[in-house]
């Protein structure tokens, strides 16, 4: 088909565009404050400065991102291109053609008040060609399309919604599908990147001893965390029974940066630990090598780093009360798991 290129696009985390694309043949964005967005030159830095100066509160991360749609919507999408658009409404995914330029319409937010709160007003008008089940394409290509991005290019597969807007029948899955394995990597990478992010975050200082505390009352644990200022090397005096007399006791040390852990913090600790005791460091970040080489050599003593301590979240999460599922929310959710991960 030339030199169409092939876009993806989203109606809103609930679907709030979906019946304004189909009954209007558009597709649209929001961001309604910003305005007519033909009125801004074609630099993307104009339309960062329009979304900063419409929405001060906006997060410094996200203007690139928003300001890349807006002007990507205006300037790089253009006429006979196709647009892909899955629905979460009907389930489907609809294939259609852009059929002219860029338009403002702000009257779209009283004839569809269910995106009052922000309008799709800024409209490209398409042309709905065909539409298929999502079992029509492969994983790969779902995968691509579900893009986190409000507006992004569909690269890598392409060709295979062209394909099927030409008349090619449904794409019959291989025994072994690779993106099967990268859908499920990623989405427990962005999960583990997510607790670590929080934690780093959230609980910065002396909460993040609050927390540990708490993963270790999950894990059966008795524990009393000191309070803040100079502790002596020992956050939390973990034991087993209610009043921390009996062995195994265990004095730990937390750290809430992300930076790596070297031998003088793991020997501070464990200077503090007598012979009926343990000593538990557990840091978000990693430890140097003399430091895990100290630590070996010590049966009484343990580090736990940032990616054991997304494996112990992870396990004992049900068992968090409603303060740190609320400051750490997760769900439970099924991802495709590879056929080499069963056998």
């Amino acid at each position: 088909m030339g030199d169409v290129t092939v876009w993806g696009i989203h109606a809103g985390k609930y679907a709030d565009g979906d019946p304004q694309f189909k009954k209007e043949q558009v597709v649209g964005i929001g961001w309604a404050e910003v305005g007519d967005l033909s009125r801004y030159p074609a630099d993307r830095e104009a339309y960062k400065k329009a979304i900063l100066d419409a929405y001060p509160t906006v997060k410094a991360g996200a203007v690139p991102v928003y300001a890349g749609v807006l002007y990507r919507f205006v300037h790089e999408v253009k006429e006979g291109d196709l647009f892909i658009y899955p629905s979460k409404v009907d389930r489907e995914v609809h294939i259609g053609r852009v059929t002219g330029s860029y338009e403002f319409r702000p009257e779209m937010a009283k004839k569809y008040p269910n995106t009052a709160a922000d309008p799709y007003a800024s409209v490209r008008p398409v042309k709905w060609l065909k539409s298929f089940p999502r079992t029509y394409f492969s994983q790969g290509a779902l995968y691509e399309i579900g893009s986190a991005v409000t507006l992004f290019q569909v690269k890598n597969y392409a060709d295979e919604f062209i394909s099927a807007l030409q008349g090619a029948g449904p794409v019959v899955p291989p025994d072994e599908d690779p993106t099967v394995a990268l859908v499920a990597d990623e989405i427990e990478q962005t999960t583990r990147d997510f607790i670590l992010k929080t934690l780093a975050t959230e609980f910065k200082g002396h909460p993040f001893a609050g927390f540990v505390s708490h993963l270790l009352r999950t894990m059966g644990y008795r524990t009393r965390v000191a309070p803040p200022g100079p502790d002596g090397g020992v956050d939390i005096r973990a034991s087993r029974d209610p009043l921390g007399f009996e062995p195994p006791i265990l004095k730990v040390q937390v750290k809430s940066g992300e930076g790596k852990v070297g031998l003088p913090e793991v020997s501070a600790l464990y200077g503090n630990v007598e012979n009926s005791e343990f000593g538990l460091l557990v840091s978000l970040g990693e430890y140097t090598k003399q430091a895990r080489d100290f630590a070996h050599n010590r049966s009484n003593l343990r580090l736990v780093d940032g990616s054991e301590l997304v494996d112990l979240v992870l396990e004992h999460y049900e068992s968090f009360d409603a303060k740190y599922k609320g400051a750490l929310p997760l769900r439970s959710v099924y991802v495709p798991s590879p056929k080499a991960d069963e056998d």
